[in-house]
């Protein structure tokens, strides 16, 4: 199936092109910028935690701070992999599989000078976990809590080990603790002292407010200026712990764009050296004109994540089944998205050692749709209404309202009648750790959030697991299936990475065989720049290394 374009667009990225260049102007001299327009409206967070998901971590985590864990970000053929951050090595307790020691990697210090030791990693973890701690903020808590659920607690050995302490066995820690990122307690302090409030918490709270706009973390980019919903301004840390990543520009200033005309008009004026996502439809006159695209297949998906409360017409199998044979995932590719995607098949394809042996076909097969509809009592003269709530742009959404419309009248075919409800990105993102019950759902029986899934806790427990329901985490539609439980409990307290993944393939075929999702595509995280730009290094990741870039002036 195709979806008809017109020239409108394109018409309109070259009116948007005619902008003045001089918008956001390169510092005179020998200091090296490069200008990014991001997808996100607004700059995400820049306390520690940041929002916005993975734009966020990508932008002003991974920039300006470092977890104990970290992702190898270093090719664009291998896999990325989790690899020693601010720990040097770890290993979990053999008599006692819920507690962890992490060595630290010594002679760190964050940007303000201060050291990095096992006090700051305990600070760091109780700023999300203990309610009762001075640094305690909550709302941090959402954006980490439900990327590490199992973390219990943290307890300082000597000034360079950490005890880390999980509420069951959990082989997934590492992996989770890429997430939290280590804010400078000593910089804090210094705000707290001097915070006005009436009482501990809105010292702390002002102190946090303070925080954001004068940064500091260990990691390889230090903040300069910050300026909310407009830029974030960050400097290269020369002083870095880790010397091969050292930045090799100067400054990096990250602009809000999110409407991808606007990003793609950007680019094509000179205004920005670098966007995320541009419009597909504008990629052969960059081409054209030199510009430079980007591109790798990431671990990611496009899905409808569906309502499974009472009530909800997804609960039929049929109709989850009947949705996932109804579209047409190669048209998409080749005609909207101008073969920016891979066609998913589940959240993980064949060769993928989480994949397993699922026995139903993620396929394009209108007239089999059509029969599971029929069986399900709809057709032609009882079509079924359904409402997805998306939004208009958002980290890792690709084009979502195009997307969503090619979606519409695909389903359309399957007598499917599909309402959209568009908000904004961040308020999509905050709604879908409220869950379909709540009434921030507005109505909706399907919620359109992209995902991560290189790790086994984001690719599939975070939705599966039935005590994964809102506020813990990402089961947003409530599912309660007792073997995707009995899955997740055998995958989480194997230890052994081969009989891990066994479990993991088992657990995902089941969720195929299940259709838990409407599944559509797989980004692959689509990028464009000046010619100018050089050293880029696209990993198969939603994260990617600025360090080692370059721009000529």
């Amino acid at each position: 199936m195709l979806i008809k374009t017109t020239p409108t667009r394109a018409a309109l990225i070259a009116l948007l092109a005619l902008g003045t260049a001089a918008a956001w102007p390169r510092v005179a001299g020998a200091e090296t910028v490069l200008r990014i327009g991001m997808t996100a409206a607004d700059i995400p967070r820049t306390l520690g935690q940041p929002d916005q998901g993975f734009e966020g971590n990508r932008f002003t985590g991974l920039t300006m701070y470092d977890g104990l864990t970290g992702w190898d970000l270093s090719s664009a053929d291998k896999a990325s992999v989790v690899i020693p951050g601010l720990a040097t090595e770890w290993k979990v307790d053999d008599a006692d599989k819920t507690k962890w020691i992490f060595k630290l990697r010594p002679g760190v210090t964050f940007h303000d000078g201060s050291p990095f030791n096992a006090d700051a990693v305990v600070w760091n973890v109780e700023k999300v976990l203990k309610q009762d701690a001075p640094q305690f903020d909550a709302s941090q808590v959402g954006v980490t809590a439900s990327r590490m659920p199992t973390l219990a607690s943290a307890k300082k050995i000597d000034d360079m080990t950490v005890e880390l302490t999980t509420k069951e066995p959990d082989s997934f820690l590492p992996i989770n603790l890429t997430n939290l990122f280590m804010a400078s307690p000593a910089k804090w302090q210094a705000f707290y002292d001097k915070a006005e409030g009436a009482d501990a918490k809105a010292k702390s709270q002002a102190a946090w407010t303070a925080f954001a706009k004068d940064a500091s973390g260990t990691g390889p980019w230090k903040m300069a200026s910050f300026t909310p919903r407009e830029r974030l301004e960050l400097v290269k840390n020369a002083s870095y712990w880790d010397k091969a990543r050292v930045p090799k520009v100067d400054k990096m200033v990250l602009l809000p764009m999110p409407e991808p005309n606007a990003r793609t008009a950007a680019l094509l004026s000179g205004q920005v050296d670098w966007v995320e996502a541009p419009a597909p439809d504008a990629l052969p006159e960059l081409k054209q004109r030199g510009f430079k695209l980007y591109a790798n297949e990431q671990p990611h998906v496009w899905p409808w994540q569906f309502s499974r409360v009472e009530g909800s017409p997804w609960n039929d199998i049929r109709v989850r089944k009947a949705a996932n044979l109804c579209v047409d995932r190669e048209g998409l590719r080749d005609g909207l998205l101008a073969g920016l995607m891979v066609p998913a098949t589940g959240t993980f394809e064949p060769g993928h050692p989480w994949r397993g042996k699922p026995t139903f076909e993620i396929k394009y097969d209108k007239a089999a749709a059509q029969k599971l509809m029929q069986e399900a009592g709809f057709g032609p003269n009882k079509r079924l209404a359904v409402k997805i709530q998306t939004s208009a742009s958002g980290s890792g959404q690709m084009q979502p309202l195009p997307m969503n419309e090619y979606l519409q009248q695909a389903l359309a075919e399957c007598y499917f009648d599909v309402q959209l409800d568009v908000i904004e990105w961040n308020t999509l993102f905050t709604n879908w750790r409220r869950g379909a019950k709540d009434p921030t759902a507005n109505g909706s029986n399907a919620t359109n959030v992209t995902y991560a899934a290189m790790d086994p806790f984001f690719a599939l427990v975070r939705f599966l697991q039935s005590s994964m329901a809102p506020p813990v985490s990402n089961n947003w539609g409530f599912i309660n299936n007792p073997k995707f439980d009995e899955l997740v409990k055998k995958a989480r307290q194997t230890f052994d990475p081969a009989a891990r993944d066994a479990a993991l393939a088992e657990l995902h075929a089941a969720s195929v065989d299940d259709a838990a999702f409407l599944y559509v595509a797989h980004d692959v995280g689509p990028r464009a720049m000046s010619p100018k730009v050089t050293g880029v290094v696209q990993p198969k990741s939603w994260f990617i290394d600025f360090s080692p870039v370059s721009i000529a002036q």
